[in-house]
């Protein structure tokens, strides 16, 4: 508190202006013209985090050479042989025999073209007879968990899906069911 009331008078009468603020700088510190350009630095054209490399040694130059006037056939055999030499592991192939890559040229392959055989289906009902809605209600009630409410709504908003991913035999057992209170549905 006293220091600041202190700071606060001499500010005032200035008395010690230089006591307030003060800049302290390197020894060596040598202020930037405010009037120059800032330095441009050439960046290499590819960055080597392991620093420039050394040129390859006359040996390793002279083995190139070998291995290029060698003939195809030898040079396809230097291969398994250096894998075989330093005990690398063989790449082994990767099955792709259960993906479906597609056909070339982006044209439909022949798995697209057959149709596959469907093994879930959806239930829907068609309409009903007006004096058979409030068997339809408890039919439907029978095979799905709706409530009396919802089962009604559902049954008013005809044509509508009933049920849905339900194996053939259920949704034959479903339709068969509706048509014998009196109402219509269908599998899709």
């Amino acid at each position: 508190m006293k220091v600041a009331t202190l700071c606060r008078i001499a500010r005032a009468n200035s008395i010690l202006p230089n006591l307030v603020q003060r800049r302290c700088f390197q020894a060596d510190f040598v202020p930037r013209d405010p009037k120059s350009s800032p330095k441009r630095y050439k960046y290499p054209a590819f960055y080597d985090p392991y620093g420039p490399r050394p040129p390859p040694s006359e040996k390793i130059l002279q083995l190139a050479e070998k291995i290029a006037s060698l003939p195809l056939q030898e040079r396809m055999q230097i291969g398994p042989a250096l894998r075989e030499k330093v005990m690398h592991p063989k790449l082994e192939h990767i099955s792709v025999e259960g993906i479906d890559l597609g056909a070339p040229g982006g044209a439909p392959s022949k798995a697209e073209e057959k149709k596959a055989e469907k093994t879930t289906f959806d239930v829907k009902l068609e309409k009903f007879e007006a004096g058979a809605k409030l068997k339809v209600i408890k039919e439907i009630r029978s095979f799905t968990d709706l409530g009396l409410k919802e089962a009604k709504d559902l049954v008013e908003k005809v044509p509508v899906l009933l049920k849905q991913q339900i194996t053939k035999d259920e949704a034959t057992s479903i339709i068969e069911k509706i048509k014998a209170v009196g109402g219509v549905a269908v599998m899709e």
